[in-house]
């Protein structure tokens, strides 16, 4: 079965030739077919109606912005080949402004928004934030500490004094769902505590790691269990701030669990009959991730036998 998650997707060009030429990025960000989406401390300009869409507007308002705003930043182009760029213009205090161009739309939570705009966008979306969140981290060259500047529509960063290059980062996570026979394992993170939320378990894979060992790495040390087959299920973009959720169905070899207390505060069992109620959200005092998250499809694949296991 083939999965699209949400902030996936994305039906974007990303026009890596186009990227190698500045002089042609600088015309393409003034020509009157031109799709710019602002985004204001990383919200997204959101336009409601009947359906909810990322609100686009022309180039004309950029000569207004103050130069500390940067540059656009290169998306790619549609089907009609407009070409599209996102705009941080959070230096700019009121932004209501901007907003008016679009009647209707505001700057909204990208994760809020994105469970209501078209799927597709959502995938933009994540392009999107992901890279400007990474532009304003990361203003100067790690080798030298100089300013550095955004090249290729912001694909990457060049020191203008050593001249290091430096390209955005995804990082993988290895996400995963445990399950032995008609149980699996969910777990709280300590930022949950107290709370009835559990989802699936989940850490940042280290370098020169396969997936089948980070999902047997993590397991172990969040929760003491020995896991045996690993199956890839899907994956998923996740722009809070640049992730690639890695999802896999893990089978464990132990049932004894060992919480490591210095990341999770629970850690159990739960059987098949108990997480289809979850998922309906009938199962009292637990409440699992919805739709907008990986972890619920891998969670409903495999209480409804569709995982590849």
């Amino acid at each position: 079965m083939s999965y699209t998650h949400i902030f996936a997707g994305n039906p974007l060009d990303r026009g890596d030739q186009a990227r190698r030429d500045e002089d042609l990025l600088k015309a393409m960000m003034r020509q009157d077919n031109t799709k710019l989406l602002p985004f204001h401390k990383l919200k997204p300009l959101v336009q409601r109606g009947s359906q909810a869409a990322l609100a686009w507007i022309g180039h004309e308002f950029l000569g207004d912005l103050p130069e500390e705003a940067g540059g656009p930043k290169f998306l790619g182009f549609d089907i009609d080949q407009n070409p599209h760029f996102a705009v941080d213009i959070s230096v700019v205090e009121d932004p209501s402004h901007i907003a008016a161009l679009v009647p209707g739309a505001e700057f909204e939570d990208g994760r809020a928004a994105a469970t209501d705009i078209p799927s597709e966008q959502s995938g933009v979306l994540a392009q999107a934030r992901s890279n400007l969140n990474w532009h304003a981290q990361h203003r100067f060259c790690s080798v030298c500490g100089s300013e550095s500047q955004s090249q290729r529509g912001g694909l990457m960063r060049e020191c203008p004094k050593c001249k290091s290059q430096h390209f955005p980062r995804t990082d993988p996570v290895a996400i995963m769902l445990v399950y032995k026979g008609d149980r699996c394992v969910m777990g709280q993170t300590l930022a949950r505590q107290n709370s009835t939320f559990y989802s699936c378990l989940a850490g940042f894979m280290d370098q020169g790691e396969a997936i089948e060992e980070g999902v047997r790495r993590e397991v172990m040390e969040e929760a003491g269990i020995k896991v045996g087959k690993v199956t890839y299920h899907s994956s998923q973009p996740w722009p809070f701030p640049a992730s690639l959720m890695i999802g896999c169905h893990a089978e464990a070899n132990s049932d004894e669990i060992v919480i490591d207390d210095g990341e999770m505060s629970d850690v159990r069992w739960f059987t098949r009959d108990e997480v289809k109620l979850a998922l309906e959200d009938k199962l009292e005092g637990v409440n699992i991730p919805g739709p907008i998250a990986i972890a619920h499809h891998l969670i409903k694949a495999w209480v409804y036998g569709t995982a590849n296991i």
